[in-house]
């Protein structure tokens, strides 16, 4: 993404739109310290709501992205975006989210299985039937044992980056590096082509939310090319990968054998999807804020810039075209634990002090789209609102941040660096000038967002700091502090979620002792009470929580910001109006 060159009028006009709005009525909190909803923010007012009314079956719809997809590969697809995009369009799961706006897409629905799964032994083992006449993009049968499958080749060592639910739970997973050289999981048993059974090492009530993950998509073993195979999954959905030239152009087409009578999420309204990638960030939101031509049937892939924010919120056309739903998901820094300075917790909770989460939200687009984080888990996980146990300005203590270090021994400061997705590189510059005046000397380094989490993820050879954030593949507790905070869980390669390499002993044993409590209520008190107890150990810094702003096309019909994908279109529903408009 280009500098900033407008930021500071497109936060003046944000700030002064939202805070103009403070008077109205509204509704529930929508993620973060404070969220702002529909009767207040005038960028939230389709929040839980669908724009453009009901699709009309035809022609193509185009996303318009600054970058290439991360992965498509099922096995390696735990990117929010991503696993929207490829678990609507390209292939199914057991088990996954309803397509509806607001609250009711949270809820679990069956897709290959024909329900939620049967939980047995104190949930230690979980059954899931799956249902007839569900078939790949050549009319060969989905089975259970290509839903085994895939989630064995999630272990394998040239596949990082997936989820690691089944490494967490699977009994006997330990060690396991998939299936290459013949060996499988015992604890995946396949007694017919349409029933799958997973024995869990311990209980885990939870599991079937476990299963809306791509790991526990189908990948027919003839088919996978180990890595490669990221460049053309094989369809179990309703398109098919007609053409991928990275980071140029993907093109999907219907799959025909795709069956809708066995699919009640999957709409499928256009004939074609056409991603196409490499475009400047800037170009993809003035396009889709003007709407001519081919734009009015395209969508954004990415987030709208928080520089183009002033061009967007006067205008009640465009905002009337505007998908803000919260990530619920919280951005941090993470800071390395495990060398110097960061291995010292006073230096850590120095640049707690000194973060100036104010500036990094205006930077971010003002308050409108963001919400200062006071706590690691977002407000969703509290009960609506987050606590704020630490009591640090908004705006830092840069003297406090001083009096840490000094007693650190670093009276006079020290150098790191940041890595960031060039996407954020703005949050980075406040995040920098911040920590600045606390003696804190920082240098940006940025990545392209397709290779921003497998550079984090090399544990070796990342800096000391970096800027990314977590989501909660769920609402629970379980879902978030465990796989940022847990240090049994560190890889070498490919290491997700935990990235300040944090590995506390009476914290892991608390996370224990909690995924071990029946009582979901208790469970839920006992996360919220440990993240105030990591937070103290300052691992990392909550900054914010942010909206998921998307400026749509005019002949964008269906659409809506999905909940359980932080915010990103519903790929399930989304089509055009009239698609004799569209081109491609």
């Amino acid at each position: 993404m280009n500098k900033r060159t407008s930021t500071a009028l497109a936060t003046a006009v944000v700030a002064s739109l939202a805070l103009g709005a403070a008077g109205c009525s509204g509704g529930k909190h929508a993620g973060g310290g404070g969220g702002q909803d529909g009767g207040k923010n005038p960028a939230a007012a389709n929040v839980g709501s669908v724009v453009g009314g009901t699709p009309q079956r035809g022609g193509t719809l185009t996303v318009l992205s600054n970058q290439d997809f991360t992965h498509l590969d099922p096995a390696r697809n735990w990117v929010m975006s991503e696993m929207d995009f490829g678990t609507r369009l390209l292939y199914r799961t057991l088990v996954t989210y309803k397509s509806s706006p607001g609250n009711d897409g949270g809820k679990l629905v069956p897709d290959l299985a024909t329900d939620l799964g049967t939980p047995s032994n104190d949930a230690r083992t979980w059954t899931f039937h799956l249902k007839q006449g569900v078939k790949y993009e050549d009319g060969t049968p989905v089975t259970a044992q290509d839903v085994k499958y895939n989630v064995e080749r999630s272990f394998s060592p040239d596949l990082p980056g997936g989820s690691d639910y089944a490494a967490r739970y699977l009994a006997g997973a330990e060690g396991y590096q998939g299936p290459a050289q013949g060996k499988h999981l015992d604890s995946i048993k396949t007694p017919d082509d349409h029933t799958i059974v997973f024995e869990l090492r311990k209980p885990f009530a939870e599991f079937a939310n476990a299963t809306v993950m791509p790991t526990f998509a189908p990948v027919p073993q003839p088919r996978d090319k180990g890595p490669q195979y990221d460049n053309r999954p094989f369809s179990s959905g309703p398109y098919k990968v007609d053409s991928y030239d990275r980071g140029k152009k993907l093109v999907l087409v219907r799959n025909d054998q795709w069956d809708p009578k066995t699919d009640e999420v999957r709409k499928a309204y256009p004939d074609k999807v056409v991603v196409v990638m490499g475009l400047k960030a800037n170009q993809i939101d003035d396009r889709l804020i003007a709407s001519q031509g081919p734009d009015s049937s395209a969508v954004p892939w990415y987030a709208l810039r928080p520089e183009s924010a002033a061009k967007v919120l006067p205008s009640a056309e465009v905002r009337a075209r505007l998908l803000a739903e919260s990530q619920n998901c919280t951005d941090m820094v993470q800071m390395d634990t495990q060398r110097a300075p960061f291995d010292n917790v006073k230096v850590r909770q120095a640049v707690q002090y000194a973060l100036d989460r104010d500036a990094v939200l205006t930077a971010s687009g003002g308050p409108a789209f963001n919400d200062p984080s006071t706590a690691y888990m977002p407000a969703t996980l509290f009960g609506g609102k987050q606590p704020d146990t630490l009591r640090i300005p908004a705006t830092g203590d840069a003297a406090k941040a001083k009096e840490l270090l000094k007693e650190a021994g670093k009276p006079d400061g020290f150098s790191t660096k940041i890595t960031v997705s060039s996407g954020d590189k703005s949050r980075a510059e406040a995040i920098q000038q911040s920590l600045a005046k606390a003696g804190i000397k920082v240098i940006i380094e940025t990545v392209d967002p397709s290779a921003f989490y497998a550079t984090i993820g090399d544990t070796k050879n990342r800096t000391d700091m970096v800027y990314t954030g977590w989501c909660p593949d769920y609402p629970s507790g379980s879902t978030f502090l465990p796989f940022v905070f847990d240090g049994r869980y560190i890889k070498e390669k490919g290491n997700s979620g935990n990235h300040s390499l944090f590995r506390d002993e009476a914290t892991m044993k608390r996370m224990d002792e909690i995924s071990a409590m029946t009582d979901p209520q208790q469970a839920a008190q006992a996360w919220q009470q440990l993240d105030g107890e990591i937070l103290a150990k300052a691992p990392a810094v909550p900054v914010l929580v942010r909206r998921w702003p998307l400026v749509l096309g005019t002949n964008i019909a269906g659409a809506y910001g999905h909940t359980s994908f932080g915010g990103q279109l519903d790929y399930a529903t989304v089509g055009l109006k009239d698609p004799s408009k569209s081109q491609g």
